[in-house]
C-alpha cells in the first residue's frame, strides 16, 4: 500500500535545508507531493535561488527520507525556485518579528550566544589554527558555532575548514555556508577567483564586518569565535563598539618577544570596558619524538607572563586557559581542511585544545557580562 501524504510530509519535515538548517516543510520549501498507486512518490521543492549549490544534497536527503517510508517504490524530486515574493517571506520568517531591517543579534540584551574574539599581537602565532579547532571542538560537544573571519587582509578560515563553496543570498540576506557543522563567514568568499589581495581602509572594514554579523543569518548560536586580525588596529576596535559583549581571546607563544606584542593586544580591553577571557599559549613546547621529554623551541612563560601582566592591568584575574603543543599535523590539518581535534581528538595538541573548549563552550552562571533591558524606576 502506498503511503499517505501525511506520512510523506512527516518524512520531509525531517530533511533540513543544509544553509539554513531547519526543516524544508517550516520554511515553506516543499511545492507539492503526488503519491501514485504503485508507490511512486514525486515531490517538488521550492529552491532559494537557481543553481543552488546544495541541490544535490536536498535531492539525497529528501529521497532518503522518503524511501524508508514502507509502500515506497521510488522518489523524484522536482526543483523550482522561489519567486521575489516567496523568498521576501522566508526572510521575515527567519527574522521572526523583527522584520527585515538589520540589526546584530549577538548585540542585543538577552543574547544568549557567547561571543569570543581571538585576537594576538602579532601573526605567525596561529591564531587561526586555534581559533578554528576551538570551533570544531565546541560543534564536536554538541554546541551550535559560527566562525566570522574578520581577518580580512589575511583571511584563512575557509581553507582551514575546507569550505569552496559560495555563500547563498535570499533576498538581502546571506546564508554562511557549513563545514564541519560549523556556520563560516569569510571576505575571501565574495573575492573573484585567484589569490587577489584585499586594499581596503577602515571605513570598508567596518562596513565589512557589519555586514557579516547583520546580513549573514546566523540563527541561534551557542557561540560565535571572531578570528581577528593582528593588533589592535580598525578591526579589533569596530568589534568593540559592534559586539560590546564579546570576550577577548589572547593567544600568544612563548618568547618574550611576542608575548609583549600579545600584552599589549589584551590591554585594548582596559580602553574598550571589554572582558578578557583568557590566554592560549600556543607552540608551548615539541614533544621529543624520541623520548618524552619537552623541547622548548620558542622559550618557556610567554602565556603565562602575559596573563599575569593583563591581570595587573585589568584589575581582575585573567586566567592562563592553556598551552598547546606544536604539532605537524595541526598545520597539516589546516592545509587540508580537517582540524585536528577531529581527525586525531587524542593528540596531545588536539587534547588540549578541546579541553579549552570544553571549558569555554560552558555557559555562564549568574549576569555578569549580560546586558539587561532594564532602567531605573523614578519615584
Amino acid at each position: 500500500m502506498a503511503p499517505s501524504p501525511e506520512q510523506v510530509t512527516a518524512a520531509l519535515a525531517t530533511v533540513n535545508d543544509p544553509e539554513i538548517r531547519r526543516p524544508i516543510t517550516e520554511l515553506g520549501m516543499v511545492k507539492s507531493v503526488d503519491i501514485s498507486p504503485d508507490g511512486v512518490v514525486r515531490v517538488g521543492v521550492y529552491l532559494t535561488v537557481a543553481g543552488c549549490p546544495l541541490k544535490d544534497t536536498i535531492t539525497r536527503d529528501i529521497t532518503g527520507a522518503v524511501s524508508r517510508l514502507d509502500g515506497v517504490s521510488r522518489v523524484h524530486v522536482d526543483m523550482d525556485v522561489m519567486s521575489a515574493e516567496q523568498r521576501k517571506e522566508l526572510q521575515t520568517k527567519l527574522r521572526g518579528d523583527r522584520g527585515p531591517e538589520k540589526e546584530i543579534p549577538f548585540s542585543k540584551p538577552g543574547s544568549l550566544t557567547r561571543v569570543f574574539a581571538v585576537a594576538s599581537g602579532k601573526g605567525g602565532v596561529g591564531k587561526s589554527s586555534v581559533t578554528v579547532n576551538l570551533a570544531a571542538a565546541m560543534a564536536s560537544q554538541g554546541l551550535k558555532v559560527g566562525v566570522v573571519d574578520a581577518d580580512i587582509y589575511g583571511h584563512s578560515v575557509p581553507r582551514m575548514l575546507g569550505v569552496s563553496e559560495r555563500p547563498t543570498k535570499v533576498e538581502d540576506m546571506i546564508m554562511p555556508p557549513v563545514a564541519h557543522d560549523i556556520k563560516v563567514i569569510s571576505v575571501g568568499m565574495f573575492k573573484p577567483e585567484g589569490n587577489t589581495p584585499v586594499v581596503w581602509r577602515g571605513p570598508m572594514l567596518d562596513r565589512a564586518l557589519y555586514q557579516f554579523l547583520t546580513d549573514v543569518f546566523w540563527g541561534d548560536l551557542d557561540v560565535l569565535l571572531m578570528d581577528l586580525p593582528p593588533g589592535t588596529g580598525d578591526i579589533a576596535i569596530s568589534v568593540a563598539q559592534r559586539v560590546p559583549t564579546a570576550e577577548i581571546l589572547v593567544v600568544t607563544t612563548p618568547q618574550q618577544a611576542a608575548a609583549e606584542v600579545a600584552e599589549r593586544a589584551g590591554s585594548i580591553a582596559a580602553q574598550t570596558h571589554q572582558q578578557i577571557a583568557g590566554v592560549i599559549e600556543n607552540m608551548a613546547w615539541l614533544p621529543c619524538p624520541h623520548c618524552d621529554e619537552r623541547i622548548s623551541v620558542f622559550g618557556e612563560g610567554g602565556g603565562q607572563s602575559v596573563a599575569d601582566a593583563l591581570t595587573r592591568t585589568l584589575g581582575s584575574r585573567v586566567p592562563l586557559l592553556g598551552q598547546v603543543p606544536i604539532d605537524m599535523r595541526l598545520r597539516e590539518g589546516g592545509d587540508e581542511g580537517k582540524p585536528l581535534v577531529l581527525t586525531d581528538p587524542d593528540a596531545p595538541a588536539a587534547a588540549e585544545l578541546r579541553r579549552i573548549a570544553a571549558g569555554l563552550g560552558r555557559k555562564p552562571t549568574g549576569l555578569k557580562g549580560l546586558k539587561l533591558d532594564i532602567s531605573p524606576v523614578k519615584h
